[in-house]
């Protein structure tokens, strides 16, 4: 098993796309990237944690790659605004992938040019591409919100 970190925005859409592909083990939403021990949903949203909502991602990489992994990424948000997605606007709604090995940084820097080229998108690609810090999971409610309540699509 494998895992991923990525922010794309409201967390609930991102885990529900990443819930539905092929040899994605677990998710789970939380927390990362800010300088607050253990946040609540409310400190996120309403006060400058620095954190983002993101998904954590556990994978078999026998069945899906980190690269599919990062193409569903870039597909399922418009990673050219910053701090932004849709309505949704906040540092804490930012896009960013979250690397824990070099590997993984490469391969996401590569991702980044190859898609910042690809056309897809009519303005630049504003994603960071950081280190891994501590995950906070977020409170049960959150966590799969989307499959608890029978909604399917996303919020993107």
């Amino acid at each position: 098993m494998s895992v991923a970190i990525f922010a794309a925005g409201c967390f609930w859409g991102v885990e529900s796309t990443f819930q539905s592909l092929n040899g994605v083990l677990k998710t789970s939403v939380g927390y990362i990237g800010g300088s607050k021990e253990n946040p609540t949903y409310e400190e996120v949203c309403y006060s400058s944690t620095g954190h983002a909502e993101a998904v954590r991602v556990e994978f078999d990489p026998t069945i899906i790659t980190y690269e599919e992994l990062l193409d569903c990424f870039w597909n399922l948000h418009d990673p050219t605004t910053l701090n932004r997605q849709g309505p949704d606007i906040g540092e804490q709604y930012r896009s960013a992938i979250f690397f824990a090995e070099v590997d993984e940084e490469k391969l996401a820097q590569i991702s980044r040019e190859k898609w910042n080229n690809s056309g897809k998108f009519s303005n630049p690609i504003v994603t960071e591409i950081t280190r891994a810090t501590t995950f906070w999971p977020a409170e049960e409610y959150h966590q799969s919100y989307f499959l608890k309540r029978g909604i399917t699509g996303g919020c993107h």
